[in-house]
């Protein structure tokens, strides 16, 4: 993307206002018949070249100044003067902080995968004399160098490098940048990946393969927790086996947990009632029958 280039300051409201004002006061002059019209046009190339002279430059700004062609030095920020005719101001120089977004398209990584990478760089000019002698048009030698960063760096690393380590890969292109731009008296302070686009296909396949690695990392816990319960079955099993007396508290417990349940009903084998006391038996039932706030039905007169 190209950058945002303003426009050179040729003219400014003081000397269009000091133009304007001479240019009026030898109007009158030759109105009133009191100079010759030699004299006027000759009072106005003085007002035009005496206008030139005032020259403004905005805070953020310095102006180079050029004298016969030759650099003699930065002016500004604010009013300033030159020689009119011998100086010329040649640029202005903007040393705010500027953002320019470039990008790279269809670039192989180091696995030969072409993406497409959107970037950012916040940069400055620090030393304005270095940015208007040492290049030129540096707004668009900093956007192409940083393309040309861009594109080197994403040939160096994998895939799974650009896309899980992005805050590396933007701290790497700034060193990069630096190295180039820092002799242009300009300086980048940070750059930013805002978006790594792959192949539709490739994106679906890498869905595809995570969707697949969760359901087997799924499948092995499963498969870890039914281990452990056979485990803890079978330990079960024979601590029931060798005290008869805790797998018949055991049964009790069961029947108990089953009968507090309201509504609930359970049909227990005979078998289960003979091993079993019979007092007891009764006295769950019983408890489980208060527990689920009941009221007997009347008895029938007939």
């Amino acid at each position: 993307m190209k950058p945002n280039i303003p426009l050179k300051k040729h003219v400014n409201p003081i000397a269009i206002a000091i133009f304007f004002m001479f240019t009026l006061a030898n109007a009158i002059l030759f109105y009133d018949k009191l100079i010759p019209l030699t004299a006027a046009l000759a009072g106005l190339v003085f007002t035009l070249v005496f206008a030139s002279a005032f020259k403004i430059a905005d805070q953020w700004e310095k102006a180079v100044v050029l004298r016969m062609g030759k650099f003699i030095g930065l002016k500004g920020p604010g009013l300033f003067l030159i020689i009119p005719i011998v100086d010329w101001v040649d640029l202005f120089i903007d040393q705010r902080v500027r953002v320019t977004d470039f990008k790279a398209e269809a670039t192989l990584t180091k696995d030969t995968v072409p993406v497409n990478v959107d970037a950012v760089v916040y940069w400055t000019v620090w030393d304005a004399e270095k940015a208007a002698l040492e290049v030129q048009k540096y707004e668009y030698a900093v956007s192409y160098v940083a393309q040309t960063a861009l594109r080197d760096i994403i040939g160096k690393h994998e895939l799974a490098d650009l896309l899980q380590d992005r805050e590396k890969i933007a701290e790497s292109l700034q060193h990069a940048l630096d190295e180039h731009t820092d002799a242009w008296g300009i300086t980048c302070q940070s750059v930013g990946i805002k978006d790594i686009i792959i192949p539709p296909a490739l994106a679906d396949a890498m869905s595809k393969q995570a969707q697949a690695e969760r359901e087997r990392q799924a499948r092995i816990i499963l498969g870890t927790a039914e281990t452990e319960i056979s485990e803890k079955f079978a330990q079960a099993s024979e601590n029931y086996h060798n005290n008869p007396v805790a797998l018949q508290l055991r049964g009790m417990n069961m029947l108990f947990e089953g009968l507090k349940e309201k509504g609930s009903l359970m049909i227990v084998p005979s078998s289960a009632l003979d091993s079993m006391n019979l007092g007891a038996i009764g006295g769950l039932t019983a408890l489980a029958a208060s527990d689920t706030n009941q009221t007997p039905p009347a008895d029938n007169p007939g």
